[in-house]
C-alpha cells in the first residue's frame, strides 16, 4: 500500500514541480527543467487542453494541478483495493 501511494505522490510531486517552475518563469533551456518537463508532460495524460482557457498561467494550473490531484486520488483508490 505504501509503495502505491508513494508512487502516486511522486507523480503528483513531479506535476506540481513542473507547474511551479513554469509559473515562476524558470529557464526552459536548463537541463533540470528539461528533465522535469520530459517527466511531467507524459504523466499529465489527458489533462492538458481539456479546459481551454485564454490565460496561460491558469492553463498550466488546470492542466498540471488537475493531473497531480488525479495521481493522488488514483493511487489512493488502488492502494485501498490492494489492501483488501
Amino acid at each position: 500500500m505504501r509503495v502505491i501511494t508513494g508512487i502516486g505522490a511522486l507523480f503528483a510531486f513531479i506535476e506540481l514541480l513542473y507547474m511551479v517552475m513554469v509559473l515562476a518563469g524558470a529557464n526552459a533551456g536548463n537541463g533540470f527543467y528539461i528533465f522535469i518537463q520530459a517527466l511531467a508532460r507524459p504523466l499529465a495524460l489527458f489533462w492538458p487542453g481539456l479546459f481551454p482557457v485564454s490565460d496561460p498561467n491558469l492553463a498550466v494550473i488546470l492542466d498540471y494541478g488537475l493531473a497531480a490531484a488525479f495521481w493522488v486520488i488514483v493511487a489512493g483508490v488502488i492502494a485501498r483495493f490492494a489492501a483488501r
